[in-house]
């Protein structure tokens, strides 16, 4: 029960020693730690600021990223609508070239056509002439072979011939 009901003396010397020990601390451990707590206590702060200035930074990468996207979205839509305008014109173009060049052709073979037509047309006339003479000589010279029958064209004519 010693311990219950500490003596006077118990008292000072635990007072004692407690205020050395408390000096020693103060005088080469205090300072130290102090140091060391204030040391951690700013890192923490630099700690804590750098991650909020990282996080702004993160935010403004962000919307930097999201603008950029959006740009170049913009940019794709913007070189796919050329794109399907210069395909249109091209087909545009390349039609009416090959309508240019069917109406040529066409129009090339008509002429062809036509002229084809005449020298048919003119080359018939010749031949239907030559059948007509070569018939008409093979006529008269029947009709003229026999005297009889050449006196009677004759007369046949005469009498078919009124002067006027």
């Amino acid at each position: 029960m010693d311990l219950v009901t500490p003596e006077i003396g118990l008292i000072f010397w635990t007072t004692l020693s407690f205020l050395v020990l408390l000096f020693l601390l103060r005088k080469f451990a205090w300072k130290p730690i102090l140091n060391s707590v204030n040391t951690r206590e700013q890192s923490i702060k630099d700690a804590l600021a750098a991650a909020e200035a990282a996080k702004r930074e993160m935010e403004n990468l962000t919307a930097d990223n999201e603008r950029i996207l959006k740009e170049a979205r913009a940019e794709r839509e913007t070189m796919l609508k050329e794109a399907r305008e210069m395909k249109s014109q091209m087909i545009a173009d390349a039609e009416e070239e090959a309508k240019a060049k069917a109406e040529k052709m066409i129009s090339s073979a008509q002429a062809a056509i036509e002229t084809e037509k005449k020298a048919a047309i003119a080359e018939l006339k010749a031949q239907v002439a030559s059948l007509s003479v070569d018939i008409a000589e093979k006529v008269v010279k029947s009709e003229l072979s026999d005297k009889d029958k050449q006196l009677k064209l004759v007369a046949d004519l005469l009498d078919g011939a009124t002067l006027k």
